[in-house]
């Protein structure tokens, strides 16, 4: 085992989750207010909004989505297809070993969402499950959402605080080490422009932003909540992965039992918490197990999405899971029969 190139490659992956977290955190709070007017109305809304929130990457979305839930402004079903559509950040994890099948894997998730949340309407029809008692969940601030202006930059720029220089300091520093080739692909090509251009935007909103959207955003949220997991759920991954046996074995055992993989798919999925399913992304990127078992994790897990909802309502919580559980082997299951 390389411990050099396997830390290599999870600090690769970190700095790409990084910068994408970064953009889509903006993308976010930017957005914030036309959201919930978006949310209200025919049932078909609810699920193609709630679906499509959930398939951007990262939590945001499917935190949004349990708030919309609890304040009466999507039912179940548009719930569960959220949760169905949401990958957790592996999510950006995916987009950064295999972004077109990653795209694909999206796409057909949020289609999934919509057909399975109005499905889990009709079951819920028929259960009388009602939506939960509205509560509180910590929204967007609204100093956060902010127009860009010039005079704030050069403040920054000038008169920085402690916090600003620091966290700069960090995205310079990924960015030089991109630019060399220390992390991420050695030569100029695609993927390497991304992740440059990726944090060079990351500098200019850390630049041009607020101090409460820079210390609650995006370095509460983002560094200190995020991406200590990310590196270190995908370096135990990687690490894990160095010592399976060679990929002929591996595949051999798996397609002997593929239902099993299955099933430990599933399970895996209903842990509350992004981090667990890296194994799967990590044999995927490797070939080692097919599209279909791929699928199965992100359809039933949904990252750390589902905690803001645990803490309204454990059984709503329980109902979701299950369901996603159910409808996620099924699915997956007829996509290997077909090939996949």
């Amino acid at each position: 085992m390389n411990v050099f190139a396997v830390l290599r490659e999870a600090v690769t992956i970190t700095i790409f989750v990084f910068s994408m977290m970064v953009l889509v955190d903006w993308l976010n709070v930017r957005s914030r207010g036309g959201m919930t007017t978006a949310l209200r109305g025919r049932k078909w809304r609810e699920y193609v909004l709630s679906s499509f929130l959930g398939s951007t990457p990262g939590c945001l979305g499917a935190f949004m989505n349990v708030s919309m839930y609890v304040h009466g402004l999507i039912g179940f079903g548009a719930l569960v297809g959220g949760m169905i559509a949401t990958s957790g950040d592996e999510a950006y994890v995916m987009l950064s070993l295999f972004p077109r099948t990653a795209l694909i894997l999206f796409g057909e998730l949020f289609i999934a969402g919509i057909v399975f949340g109005a499905i889990s309407d009709w079951i819920a029809a028929r259960l009388k499950i009602t939506p939960c008692q509205e509560c509180q969940l910590q929204q967007v601030h609204p100093q956060a959402v902010e127009e860009f202006h010039l005079n704030r930059v050069r403040q920054n720029l000038f008169h920085p605080s402690g916090a600003r220089v620091v966290f700069l300091s960090v995205l310079l520093a990924f960015l030089i080490v991109a630019i060399l080739g220390v992390v991420g692909p050695k030569t100029w090509n695609w993927m390497r422009v991304t992740l440059v251009v990726l944090l060079a935007l990351g500098a200019l909103l850390a630049l041009s932003g607020s101090e409460h959207y820079l210390r609650i955003h995006l370095i509460g949220h983002i560094l200190k909540k995020h991406m200590v997991r990310v590196f270190l759920w995908t370096f135990g991954a990687l690490i894990v992965m160095s010592f399976l046996p060679s990929p002929e074995v591996v595949r051999s055992f798996i397609q002997g039992h593929v239902w099993m993989i299955f099933l430990f798919a599933g399970l895996i999925g209903i842990i509350p918490e992004s981090g667990p399913h890296m194994i799967f992304v990590m044999m995927y990127a490797h070939g080692l197990i097919p599209f279909s078992v791929l699928f199965v994790s992100s359809f039933v897990q949904d990252g750390h999405g589902m905690l803001p909802l645990l803490a309204v309502s454990v059984r709503d919580s329980l109902r979701v899971k299950a369901l996603n559980f159910v409808f996620g082997l099924a699915v997956g299951g007829v996509l290997y029969a077909l090939g996949f």
